[in-house]
């Protein structure tokens, strides 16, 4: 800790020096004239000085100038561009509302100012999207989906169709870090990958970064979604819907008090379970979700907001067979402005992810979940024009519950069971600062310091030389160790401590005002650990912390990039190649029992990752055709070695392809709008086969034939290569000019030419001629959709 304050105190001094007295500070906030709402990334921009910023997360700016007569414009793609003249003669606070384009009214923004490529900006690897963007772009079912959205940007991928989560440079679903007002959640996904939980009618910014990543955020080690929510019209009542096929949503916010306290509830649900019985079906499968924000602008130096969401998703086969699980979180935040240099927020957050299965026909309920309480404090200082900090501390405490077996019938012959608890607590302290050292050289470089306590629980077991797994010469194999003797602790003691320095640099050399060179470094710590042996997150999968036998995951990412732009900024390319080195990733033995198992650790095993891979990104920005092509070139592998020179490790200690590895990744997104009635959108994805093992051989046992498998041959096959289009067409009729009510339908048809995706290759055995089969499971054909939209 004394490394870190003698950092704090050394650029504290430094922008003490670099801060004249004839400097004067122009700070404030930029809003949406129509609603209130606060704008994220508009370009407060000095053109005579070629100097700049941009608004944070709230909206709020600061720039600090020598003391002159200034022109500024205050800009935001789809909103009229303010341009004043200003005396900068004294500190002054001038907060600006921007007012939406007349001819912007009606369309669909594809691209926003946050959106445009800077590329004299340090920043690198983010893909920035708003709420417009995500629901132009077609997706299954015609629910307009953040996580889909994600997926056609280099980079990102999914395991499958209908398959949860998302992938992010080669790494695993579980390293990605979610955030919804600053909220983590666990699980972003409903009925099992089919949708996100995420409304996009309540959505505002969305954020992705895959390097670069800035000291405040750390926790995981591919990415950061970081997904601020809308704070509620506080100038009039408005409402926004949509009903679809499978599912309708419905958003309805306004004021309180007038320009003073604002209020913002959307509810979204599925239906489609309701038409079952029509088709004498006795299944169901729903989910809902409920999101809420109350913001209370007390004054100019303080705003208080409270946000919300809670989801969950309902599946079940006759009532024989039913699986609940979802997400709940809630954030309490004080904005405050201690100068107009100095803004803080303070923020009290809850997040629960929670499983529950019921097995009526075996006389049984399941339930498991993970619970956190965060308390964050965050500041970003503005020391002048050219020197910016960000620091602040946040503290997580952690209740993980592998889960309860309960009987729910007498009769069941069921014995009530509860794995033990298990509790972790990670702190951290960060600074970062934005030093911009000449017109064409910037930086942004900070240290972020995570403390993991894995605390106290009732019963931890003790194996021979600390060693859960054991290696079977005889068989040769490896398997699960016994346990010696067990150790008991309060839940107030430390079992096991971890500290690491995660620094982070990244940097922009401009060659022209068009084009720049950017490199970045980041090492990332992750606690967490989520077992599961698929390919993407199910809701059965169970998070542990790092322990005694469970080391935590660290990551050294690197990565250099050009970035372009071309034609006055209607077109953008982006270019990027990285290089990741994981240790500690964690692997699993053959035949590894990860369900109820109470011994995790006589499973697992630590190894190591790398992925690598070049990245390419081309936008069309302007015009009445726009959007954008991309390419990922790219290898994800994995290496668990023997611990001695008597194991063969995984594998035979060999590297083998992570099941999120995707040799090519090819996509594009375009739209074109005919006229003020009509809109057309369309996708094409293509994506190499997602790795998987198919029998090697086959043996007979009693008329059955059983395929055989290579265990040392891990993913080392293919599914076939995945590739469909997506087109939509949006219509707005011309008689919503004059009401009040105003709608839109939108036509889509996903997977246009039919093809039968591979989810998955089974092999078994051919009831009618009893030999074994490659058997196929596909999710989707062509699946047509319509949604009509509404707004009043």
């Amino acid at each position: 800790m004394i490394g870190v304050k003698k950092i704090f105190f050394l650029l504290f001094f430094i922008s003490f020096v670099t801060y004249g007295q004839n400097k004067q500070t122009i700070s404030g906030t930029v809003y949406d004239f129509s609603n209130n709402e606060t704008l994220i990334g508009v370009s407060i921009y000095f053109p005579e000085i070629n100097i700049g910023t941009t608004t944070n997360e709230y909206g709020f700016y600061s720039v600090t100038l020598p003391e002159n007569t200034y022109k500024i414009q205050v800009s935001y793609l789809g909103y009229s561009t303010i341009t004043e003249t200003i005396n900068l003669n004294k500190k002054l606070t001038k907060n600006f509302n921007l007012k939406e384009e007349a001819e912007s009214l009606d369309e669909i923004i594809i691209e926003s100012n946050i959106e445009k490529l800077n590329v004299r900006t340090p920043q690198m690897s983010v893909n920035k999207l708003t709420s417009s963007t995500i629901k132009q772009i077609p997706v299954v079912l015609g629910e307009a989906d953040i996580i889909k959205s994600l997926i056609l940007l280099p980079g990102v991928t999914s395991a499958s169709e209908g398959a949860s989560g998302f992938n992010v440079r080669g790494g695993a679903a579980d390293q990605n870090l979610i955030l919804l007002d600053e909220a983590t959640v666990f699980n972003s996904s409903h009925l099992f990958g089919f949708f996100s939980v995420f409304n996009p009618d309540v959505i505002k910014d969305v954020k992705l970064y895959k390097g670069g990543i800035p000291a405040k955020y750390g926790g995981r080690l591919s990415s950061v979604l970081d997904i601020y929510q809308k704070e509620g019209n506080s100038k009039e009542f408005k409402a926004t819907g949509g009903i679809g096929l499978v599912s309708s949503r419905l958003l309805l916010e306004g004021p309180l008090k007038k320009e003073k306290i604002s209020f913002l509830v959307g509810g979204r649900s599925s239906y489609a379970h309701l038409f079952l019985p029509l088709f004498d079906m006795d299944n169901t499968a729903y989910f809902y979700d409920l999101n809420t924000k109350v913001n209370y602008r007390i004054n100019d130096k303080n705003s208080v907001f409270f946000s919300g969401y809670f989801g969950k998703d309902v599946f079940g086969i006759s009532d024989s067979f039913v699986n609940k699980y979802g997400n709940t979180v809630a954030n309490l935040r004080w904005n405050h402005l201690f100068s107009d240099k100095l803004f803080s927020n303070l923020s009290l957050i809850y997040s629960d992810y929670f499983y529950g299965l019921i097995l009526d026909f075996v006389g049984f309920e399941w339930d498991s979940g993970i619970t956190n309480l965060n308390l964050k404090y965050d500041f970003k200082h503005y020391i002048n024009s050219n020197f910016k900090l960000s620091y602040g501390i946040n503290n997580i405490h952690s209740k993980f519950n592998p889960g309860e077996i309960k009987p729910n019938r007498e009769d069941s012959g069921i014995v009530a069971e509860k794995l033990i608890d298990k509790y972790a607590n990670e702190f951290a302290v960060y600074l970062d600062a934005e030093h911009k050292i000449s017109d064409k050289l910037r930086l942004q470089y900070g240290v972020r310091f995570s403390n993991f306590l894995r605390l106290g629980q009732e019963e931890l077991n003790i194996y021979t030389n600390d060693e859960a797994v054991i290696y079977n010469s005889e068989f040769k194999k490896y398997e699960s160790a016994n346990a010696i003797g067990v150790e008991s602790f309060n839940k107030s003691d430390v079992i096991t401590s971890f500290n690491n320095f995660e620094p982070r640099f990244s940097m922009s050399y401009t060659l022209n005002n068009n084009s720049s060179f950017k490199a970045s470094y980041n090492r990332m710590a992750q606690y967490l650990h989520l077992l599961s042996n698929t390919s993407s997150p199910t809701p059965l999968d169970v998070w542990t912390p790092s322990g005694k036998y469970i080391k935590p995951q660290l990551l050294d990412q690197f990565a250099v990039g050009y970035f372009k732009t071309l034609k006055d900024g209607d077109y953008s390319l982006e270019v990027e190649a990285y290089y990741k080195d994981i240790q500690n990733r964690i692997d699993y033995i053959n035949g590894a029992n990860l369900i109820a198992n109470n011994e995790i650790e006589t499973v697992i095993l630590n190894g190591k990752a790398r992925a690598y891979g070049l990245e390419l990104l081309l936008k069309k920005n302007a015009g009445k055709f726009k959007g954008w092509l991309s390419y990922t070139l790219s290898k994800s592998e994995q290496l668990t070695e023997g611990r001695n020179s008597n194991e063969p490790g995984i594998n035979s200690g060999e590297w083998y392809n992570t099941p999120y590895d995707k040799t090519h990744d090819f996509s594009i997104n375009a739209s074109y709008e005919l006229n003020k009635k009509w809109k057309f959108n369309t996708n094409f994805v293509f994506q190499t086969g997602q790795p998987t093992n198919y029998p090697v051989g086959q043996y007979e046992i009693q008329g059955l034939n059983v395929p055989i498998y290579d265990d040392n041959r891990r993913n080392a096959d293919r599914l076939p290569n995945y590739h469909r289009i997506d087109v939509s067409a949006t219509l707005t009729p011309e008689k919503n000019k004059n009401r009040k009510l105003q709608g839109e339908w939108v036509f889509g048809i996903y997977n246009l030419y039919g093809r039968q995706n591979a989810a998955s290759i089974n092999f078994s055995q051919n009831r009618e001629t009893f030999k074994n089969e490659a058997v196929q499971t596909s999710i989707f054909g062509m699946v047509p959709s319509v949604t009509y939209n509404f707004k009043f």
